[in-house]
């Protein structure tokens, strides 16, 4: 089994065979928490448009997305757990447009098979390589806006890699550490209402969850992303 770790929507591009596609701050942790908070399914769209289009046609549908970080107008949520934790969304369908995760995802045209990746189910990830036992593993840690190397997104896809490896390294003083790196942000009084000090801290629960998000490529070309607990 090879796996390798690229990097933006270039590498998503490149990916090939079984592709992570990983967003720790914040897209794919929210989403974890949006499936255990009772979501039926989320779809995955590039552009706010688009996600205006799908709730036009899924009705009782929620939104959630951002732009520049900031909650996109009309819409139901920001891209945060914190809002997520706090609703009920047993059955709905939610539509999920972000600057990075989301683009990565309906990026991976190349990949055999794609699901998400984050702390929050990082171990789940890689138990499923491990079942899954793929030629080859493409980890594609999104960063920050896409286009800016993230230390959290790749630790993840280190943490991820070293346990479908089975070297089971320990991650934890970097994970740690991010406080005062890139999760600093969250910590900025001009930041609070849109990327709350706890969407830090729900984001970093390394492996609170045993189950991964597969997502499937639709006719419309946005994806369906579903639990499997595999």
């Amino acid at each position: 089994m090879r796996i390798e770790i690229y990097e933006f929507v270039e590498g998503a591009r490149q990916a090939v065979g079984l592709t992570v596609i990983i967003d720790v701050f914040r897209a794919f942790s929210l989403e974890c928490y949006a499936i255990d908070a009772g979501a039926s399914r989320i779809i995955a769209t590039a552009s706010p448009e688009e996600a205006f289009r799908l709730r036009e046609i899924y009705r009782g549908s929620l939104l959630a997305g951002e732009r520049n970080e900031k909650k996109i107008p009309g819409f139901d949520f920001g891209n945060s757990p914190t809002e997520i934790i706090k609703s009920d969304l047993t059955g709905h369908t939610l539509i999920h447009t972000t600057t990075a995760g989301t683009a990565g995802l309906i990026s991976a045209v190349n990949a055999d098979m794609i699901i998400t990746g984050s702390l929050v189910n990082a171990s789940a990830v890689a138990g499923f390589i491990r079942e899954r036992k793929p030629d080859r593993v493409s980890l594609v840690a999104m960063g920050y806006r896409a286009s800016i190397s993230a230390e959290e997104d790749l630790i993840c896809a280190r943490y991820i890699k070293s346990l479908a490896e089975g070297r089971n390294e320990n991650f934890d003083e970097e994970i740690a550490a991010l406080r005062h790196t890139a999760g600093k942000r969250f910590f900025a009084a001009e930041n609070i209402d849109f990327s709350p000090p706890t969407d830090y801290f729900l984001c970093i629960m390394k492996d609170r969850f045993d189950f991964v998000l597969r997502a499937e490529r639709r006719d419309d070309g946005n994806m369906d992303i579903r639990r499997s607990d595999f």
